[in-house]
């Protein structure tokens, strides 16, 4: 029998997230899942009379592509799958999987080769451009063993975070938004962390269901060249199949001058892949109430309720300053009491202390008025 679990979410995923319409093309990417929620997912699709297309991905192969794949080899499946995207109206990437570390052996100049050719023209100029998309996780052992959790556990926390009430986060979000739109000048404090920069100009966007399950963040993005100062995240952080921990980055006029982590080679080979890899994309405030603690899992840990996400690399076209990479990596930091506080202010008027919102407009944003 078919859990109704993955029929509330298929419905979610369809018919809110890319709002599905009669006659348009629905693109589904499954990853190293079981074949019950993309079944579902051609039902919903048809039902709203759109016509689904899937492609069957595995990480494992991916990785034997990339380990040995030429550049003119890169070049020409970028070339097929970015002419598929170009058809298509809507995008549905579910990515699940037995081993988050498939793709940790990948030499780093493998992994830019990827990125800058396949990822870069798929999906950057395609897919976050031009089509309705939303990417999720689903719920594997291996996703349980990261978050510490038992597999039922972690379904029931799953299916509970991935089918909340988004459409009541949606209108809480929109003093948020607001006053991104008229703040200049922010200010992140927290230990070991100094940061300011000005998002004058560029606003807020919100984060309600639409483009990513679990959903539940307000970005925005620095003026490229105005970040200075230095921040330490407090959350371990998946890249390419290798988990950085301990990351400290100092700025300078917008550029990261210094890195450090539990892997400081690693993480400058990864900064130094292009230029726009040392500035920043996006600034992001998490406010989902049912994520509380990092799992390793950036799609989850990114809305952790309380947390920030500061993200070296591309920026995305609605909320643009201009920088260009191969690179978009969401790193967080948990500013609730447990994780050591913390502070972000607008225009010097405290916003958010410790997790909690503090204005009284943005009080609908903290979690007892979400669940």
């Amino acid at each position: 029998m078919l859990d109704p679990r993955i029929t509330k979410l298929a419905d979610v995923l369809v018919n809110y997230s890319v709002k599905a319409q009669p006659g348009e093309n629905i693109l589904i990417e499954a990853y190293g899942i079981d074949n019950a929620l993309v079944k579902e997912l051609v039902k919903k699709i048809h039902a709203a009379g759109a016509h689904p297309y899937v492609n069957v991905r595995d990480h494992a192969i991916i990785r034997q592509l990339v380990m040995e794949g030429t550049e003119a080899q890169m070049q020409t499946w970028a070339d097929v799958d970015a002419f598929q995207m170009k058809k298509m109206q809507g995008y549905i990437g579910v990515r699940g999987g037995a081993n988050i570390y498939e793709l940790s052996d990948i030499p780093a100049d493998r992994m830019k080769l990827y990125n800058s050719v396949y990822y870069q023209q798929v999906h950057f100029d395609v897919r976050i451009k031009d089509t309705r998309w939303v990417v999720l996780r689903y719920p594997t052992s291996s996703m349980a063993q990261l978050a510490s959790m038992s597999t039922d556990a972690f379904e029931e926390f799953y299916f509970n975070v991935c089918t909340m009430d988004y459409g009541k986060m949606s209108k809480a979000m929109d003093a948020l938004k607001e006053l991104m739109d008229r703040t200049d000048k922010v200010r992140l404090v927290g230990p070991g962390t100094d940061l300011t920069f000005s998002i004058k100009g560029i606003g807020g966007v919100k984060c309600d269901g639409e483009l990513n399950i679990p959903d539940g963040e307000v970005y925005s993005a620095p003026v490229r060249d105005s970040v200075n100062g230095i921040i330490s995240y407090n959350t371990p952080t998946p890249h390419d199949g290798f988990i950085f921990e301990n990351i400290v980055l100092e700025f300078e006029n917008g550029k990261i001058i210094k890195a450090t982590a539990n892997d400081t080679d690693r993480i400058n080979e990864i900064f130094d892949m292009d230029e726009g890899a040392r500035y920043i994309g996006e600034f992001a405030i998490g406010v989902n109430p049912y994520i509380q603690h990092p799992m390793k899992d950036t799609l989850f840990d990114e809305k952790i309720d309380g947390s920030f996400h500061f993200t070296p690399g591309n920026c995305y076209d609605d909320a643009y300053n201009g920088n260009k990479s191969s690179l978009h990596w969401d790193i967080v930091n948990i500013q609730r009491p447990e994780y050591g506080g913390g502070e972000i202010w607008f225009d010097d008027v405290l916003i958010r202390k410790d997790g909690i919102f503090v204005l009284p407009e943005l009080l609908q944003l903290n979690p007892e008025n979400l669940k």
